[in-house]
């Protein structure tokens, strides 16, 4: 086999990506189907590692794969104006703004429940009465 031709688990190695997340990716169509070789096996070249590691990387930040589909679409025309992706990051941070602001509300009723801990029995624990359904 050519050097310059990876199988799937040299890809899935050198990207740290999952074979099967590969298989994924494929079947959903934001990782071109590779070639194959005379013994049907898969060969990828330098363009799937590349496009995996964008992909990967735009995952580790929390991309939907809807959203990498499109950033890929409007990446995969270097012509284009960036305004697309711009948009796209701007929808993504507003997203992480919401859920950084539910969490640090969730923080403060988990600091209000702690604090009303007397550390005396569990049936006097707040903690558990307040997760306890009232019926």
């Amino acid at each position: 086999m050519d050097s310059s031709v990876l199988t799937i688990g040299h890809l899935a190695k050198q990207t740290g990506t999952k074979v099967e997340t590969i298989r994924f990716y494929e079947k959903i169509g934001v990782l071109p189907q590779p070639e194959r070789t005379g013994g049907n096996y898969r060969a990828y070249d330098i363009s799937h590692l590349n496009r995996l590691g964008f992909i990967r990387r735009a995952r580790e930040l929390g991309f939907s794969l809807d959203q990498v589909r499109e950033l890929l679409s409007v990446a995969d025309d270097r012509t284009q104006s960036c305004a697309a992706i711009d948009a796209i990051a701007n929808e993504h941070r507003r997203d992480v703004e919401r859920k950084i602001a539910d969490l640090q509300a969730l923080k403060v009723e988990l600091d209000s429940l702690i604090d009303q801990c007397s550390c005396g029995t569990v049936a006097e624990c707040r903690i558990i009465e307040s997760l306890s359904p009232t019926v």
